[in-house]
């Protein structure tokens, strides 16, 4: 979920050349209200038993 944010971060909000750290702050400030005023959320697309499966390699579950 996080790679999904950033990617949306980079392409909607730091697609250009941002001259300094404080427009920078301010630029990602606006954008994530902007994200939480509209309540952008994940839309998955298949239920989390089935992403064991497609991601055991990624993601082994533990026994206990």
């Amino acid at each position: 979920m996080v790679e999904s944010e950033l990617s949306v971060l980079a392409r909607q909000c730091l697609n250009r050349r941002i001259p300094n750290v404080e427009i920078l702050e301010e630029e990602i400030f606006n954008w994530e209200g902007d994200r939480n005023q509209n309540k952008v959320c994940v839309d998955w697309r298949f239920r989390t038993e089935d992403a064991r499966v497609k991601l055991s390699k990624i993601y082994p579950t533990h026994q206990n």
